[in-house]
């Protein structure tokens, strides 16, 4: 029969057994080890959660804590100054953006309402000569105004023509096609609440409210057809833009969870939307019912390019493609020694500090407007050496560190991805790290704290649909609304084989090459 050791096992309970002891405390001390380390983790998640709603959210290095560190500043400099500069090839040496200064003029494009001021009449007469004043010039101040958006009635007038003599043959023009055939919304209005939903975040019940204040009776669910119609008309652009997606050199991927209305019940679960974002700022968004890898697999089957992404296993399918090749996030890699900070403040100042010198070659290559050329041969000069620091760091610590403590954590999250991590350092096309995906993602959060929840798996596919467009033309800045009200206008009658001129991407280059 085996004893085991309480806090209120008295002495007289304890076997006299020396061998029997020695395991009863062999067990004990693992058991205090396993608790301390859940302790450390416990504690670590406390504190992490305590910042997270307390602490700021920014990632930046407080200044003061790096003169802690001046050594390890000079270290990092004397690495990159005694690098051997690697020398581009001669090219037109490319002058740096300039930084615009003072307030930014109103957009040309804007309609001008004038209102003139003139003196008084007694002002019009000169005091000294007697006779009238003559207009000399003028002064022009411009601000900005506003009134409410407003809705109209479009009506189609077609006359009727007969035979004089018969009263027969009647004559009359056909209507011209309509996004919604018999539907009661324009494309203007179809336009508006598209990008009302998903790019301003209104849900379809606050939208109700604002028709009401036009005195428009329309409820929601006439709203969610208008919705699924749309998203019908533009799923053959997505599918285009999709092809383009996947042609090009490198796409950066990330995904994010929206609640979806379980059909039958009166719970949600989980739904994801994937993020895929091309060389050329075209955007495709992908639904899956759950986050299992056949959802990437399945969009990135024909792809053959650099893929930028976090260390999600699901991807690990993907890149046993040899034609996709991975490219790992720095901003990821940070976040994990920002978390782990408190728990080992110097390894993580300094790996923070290794990072932010990354960072500042990345700033310098965009101050300079450097090509994807430029980028490469900065970085081997420049960045090359500070890896090579840091990855002589990371083997040093990864010694001491215990592998389940949050700095251990990281640092195995960095050795375990060094070769993805590297990677941008082949190709000046590539990025750093993953934030534009990230950053695409954004609507997606901010828009799920609104609407709360998709209505269904298919309401999910037609959310991606909508967003893959929106998105598309907030990252070449084009008016989402103004693309998606001439494109629900034109598309049910655009030949299929043009169907690239109605991607935000075509759409911009039409209206740039018409322009006089």
């Amino acid at each position: 029969m085996t004893t085991t050791i309480t806090a209120t096992t008295s002495l007289d309970e304890l076997p006299n057994d020396l061998q029997t002891l020695k395991q009863m405390i062999t067990a004990l001390l693992s058991d205090a080890d396993q608790k301390a380390h859940r302790i450390l983790d416990l504690e670590h998640q406390l504190e992490h959660l305590k910042r997270r709603l307390f602490g700021r959210k920014s990632e930046k290095l407080d200044e003061k804590q790096l003169m802690l560190f001046q050594e390890l500043l000079q270290q990092v400099q004397q690495a990159r100054a005694a690098a051997a500069p690697v020398s581009p090839p001669p090219a037109a040496e490319v002058k740096p953006r300039p930084k615009p200064t003072g307030r930014k003029p109103l957009p040309a494009s804007l309609p001008v309402k004038q209102e003139e001021l003139l003196p008084d009449k007694d002002e019009l007469v000169c005091a000294i000569h007697g006779c009238e004043k003559k207009r000399i010039g003028e002064e022009v101040t411009e601000y900005l105004e506003f009134q409410p958006a407003s809705f109209y009635r479009q009506q189609i007038i077609r006359p009727k023509y007969a035979c004089a003599l018969c009263e027969g043959n009647i004559a009359i023009a056909e209507l011209p096609a309509r996004p919604i055939d018999k539907g009661l919304a324009g494309p203007g209005v179809l336009a508006h609440v598209l990008v009302s939903k998903y790019a301003d975040h209104l849900p379809l019940n606050r939208l109700e409210g604002i028709f009401a204040r036009h005195g428009l009776d329309i409820n929601r669910s006439t709203m969610c057809r208008w919705v699924a119609d749309s998203s019908d008309l533009l799923e053959p652009i997505v599918k285009e833009m999709k092809r383009m997606v996947l042609s090009s050199r490198k796409i950066h991927t990330d995904d994010t969870h929206v609640p979806v209305l379980e059909k039958d019940k009166k719970q949600t679960k989980r739904g994801y939307l994937w993020v895929y974002v091309g060389d050329q700022g075209d955007v495709v968004f992908d639904y899956t019912p759950n986050r299992c890898r056949e959802g990437p697999v399945a969009f990135l089957d024909s792809f053959k390019g650099y893929l930028q992404a976090d260390a999600y296993n699901g991807y690990d399918a993907v890149f046993l493609n040899p034609a996709v090749v991975e490219v790992a996030c720095w901003a990821h890699a940070r976040r994990k020694f920002n978390d782990a900070f408190e728990t080992g403040r110097s390894i993580c100042l300094q790996m923070l500090e290794y990072i932010r010198q990354l960072y500042a070659v990345e700033r310098d290559a965009k101050e300079k407007n450097l090509d994807a050329s430029g980028r490469f041969f900065l970085r081997l000069e420049k960045s090359r050496p500070i890896l090579e620091t840091i990855k002589a760091k990371l083997d040093e610590w990864s010694v001491a560190a215990l592998p389940k403590s949050p700095v251990g954590q990281a640092i195995g999250y960095a050795l375990n991805q060094w070769e993805a991590l590297m990677r941008f350092l082949e190709n000046g096309i590539l990025e750093i790290d993953n934030n534009l995906s990230e950053r695409t993602l954004r609507m997606v959060a901010i828009g799920r704290k609104n609407w709360r929840f998709a209505g269904s798996d298919e309401g999910g596919k037609r959310a991606a649909i909508i967003y893959s467009l929106v998105a598309s033309c907030k990252i070449i800045e084009i008016d989402p609304f103004a693309y998606l009200r001439d494109v629900l206008d034109r598309v049910s009658t655009h030949p299929n084989s043009r169907i690239a001129e109605l991607t935000p991407r075509g759409w911009k280059a039409e209206r740039e090459n018409t322009k006089p």
